[in-house]
């Protein structure tokens, strides 16, 4: 539902960043150490809330409609407590 125009901005921003979550859950698990581990999934955290914010912008953008701001987000939020457990 993006325009063209965002692809290269905001589309690939989202993408960028919920690639960047997979990556660093897997760059942690190397198993260096806990507090190693616990770094990376801090910044896949970190990743996770800059896709949040990505959606807010395209929902006040009209790009997402609510229900679908809403099922992302609520993905995102679930995903942000599988990190954190």
């Amino acid at each position: 539902t993006f325009p063209t125009f965002e692809i290269y901005n905001l589309t690939s921003q989202i993408r960028r960043a919920a690639d960047s979550v997979g990556l660093n859950i897997a760059e942690g698990s190397t198993g260096n150490s806990d507090k190693e581990q616990i770094r990376f999934l801090s910044y896949a955290n970190r990743s996770v809330i800059e896709v949040v914010a990505c959606l807010l912008k395209a929902k006040s953008r009209n790009y997402l409609t609510d229900d679908m701001y809403q099922e992302l987000y609520s993905l995102c939020i679930e995903l942000c407590k599988m990190i954190a457990g």
